[in-house]
């Protein structure tokens, strides 16, 4: 599947820091994680940590998938807003899932202070309503935060023109944020990872997966078996290969990234920036002084259709930006497309699926991934070691959904 194209920042930044080996021989596990990106690395990190052997496979040089085309916003906010999701997966559930969210960015630091990984600067957010009709729902938007302690600021339209410099309705202003560059802690983690005994191979495609009675056998492209007690699937918006159900719709998205920029500050706080519209629209500023911008969706998956359209709409988001920040320095370096998938709720696939025994899902879809897909980490090592998890029934592919259809 092509999953991104284009010039991803990070890509072009840091080329490919590790080489990994391929398989090239029969081995034995006791969890195979097909997906060696974002999704994959985590999870091996958390089985890692709990003492249990794993091994990862990945079909192409790790990181080259959907985590290379990650603009690695760090938010708690999911694409579902939580009054709104309160009323689609009931008020406990939707609750816990943005505590889960806040929660997972406070442990992803964690983790990059254990890996000596510099790449996460904590952030606030600023949730712009994009027209007078959003601001209904963004006062009940931020009720819900508020009651639920999350720590959080109301902007009227004088304060947003005040520290932003331009106009909007309202906003939200979050003190939880952060952002970090996903492509690299993916083999950060992997690197960990290795060192503490966990093998690591990527251009391994998997074409079979066996079950058996106490475990699965895995078969790759040139031969090898994989043996292992438990399988996890990794593999992000390639997992229809694996489902085919309609669990996701395939988007296409696109970003830019600018030049250096080496103002003290790009805007208020250099915050993340996204709007209620949708598909919204979103920046941030990178560690270097780069702005990076990134939206304008296409709901489909076509890579002729969207990569075709990488230069048309980078200049519509560079309109974009200046109609907030006209007198900013923003000189385009880097354009890319990149494939994403949403569910119908906005939360993410993790836990076991019924007709694949031995088998969990680690499937952190829509815009925030790397938040989900530590979620997973967790919840998937305490599944493979027998422990109960009280939050794997909010993620898993038997919840129950109002409105459930796109």
């Amino acid at each position: 599947m092509d999953l991104q194209s284009g010039y991803p920042y990070s890509l072009i930044r840091n080329g490919l820091p590790f080489n990994y080996p391929w398989l090239e021989a029969d081995i034995r596990t006791h969890v195979a994680v097909i997906g060696g990106g974002i999704s994959g690395a985590l999870t091996a990190y958390a089985l890692t940590k709990a003492g249990i052997p794993n091994v990862v496979v990945d079909a192409r040089t790790i990181g080259l998938g959907s985590t290379a085309a990650s603009t690695s916003l760090l938010q708690y906010e999911i694409d579902t807003p939580l009054y709104a999701l309160q009323q689609k997966a009931g008020l406990a559930n939707a609750n816990r899932a943005y505590e889960l969210c806040a929660a997972s960015i406070a442990e992803l630091e964690g983790i990059c202070k254990t890996l000596r990984f510099s790449h996460f600067e904590k952030k606030h957010s600023l949730y712009l309503a994009s027209w007078r009709k959003d601001v209904a729902n963004l006062v009940k938007e931020y009720q819900a935060r508020k009651a639920l302690g999350l720590k959080v600021e109301w902007w009227d339209d004088a304060r947003v023109t005040a520290n932003m410099g331009f106009s909007a309705p309202a906003a939200i202003y979050s003190h939880t944020a952060a952002q970090t560059d996903a492509y690299l802690l993916t083999h950060a983690l992997h690197q960990h990872n290795i060192g503490h005994g966990t093998a690591v191979y990527d251009r391994t495609p998997v074409v079979d997966v066996g079950f058996r009675r106490r475990g699965i056998m895995l078969k790759t492209f040139h031969g090898q078996q994989i043996r292992a007690r438990y399988l996890v699937i990794a593999t992000g918006y390639e997992v229809l290969q694996y489902i085919k159900q309609p669990l996701l719709k395939l988007n296409s998205t696109y970003a830019v990234a600018s030049e250096p920029n080496h103002a003290e500050e790009q805007w208020y706080q250099d915050c993340l920036i996204w709007e209620t519209k949708s598909p919204y629209l979103y920046m941030r500023v990178t560690s270097d002084h780069r702005v990076i911008i990134g939206g304008r969706d296409e709901p489909f998956y076509n890579p002729t259709r969207r990569d075709k359209l990488i230069h048309r709409k980078a200049a519509t988001l560079e309109k974009d930006l200046r109609r907030k920040f006209p007198d900013l320095r923003f000189l385009p370096e880097f354009r890319w497309t990149g494939t994403f998938g949403s569910t119908a709720d906005g939360l993410p696939f993790i836990g076991a699926f019924a007709p694949m025994p031995h088998t969990f899902f680690a499937l952190g879809f829509g815009g925030n991934g790397i938040t989900f897909s530590q979620m997973a980490a967790n919840i998937i090592a305490d599944l493979v070691q027998g422990k109960k998890n009280r939050d794997a029934a909010i993620f898993s592919f038997n919840r129950k959904i109002n409105d459930w259809l796109y």
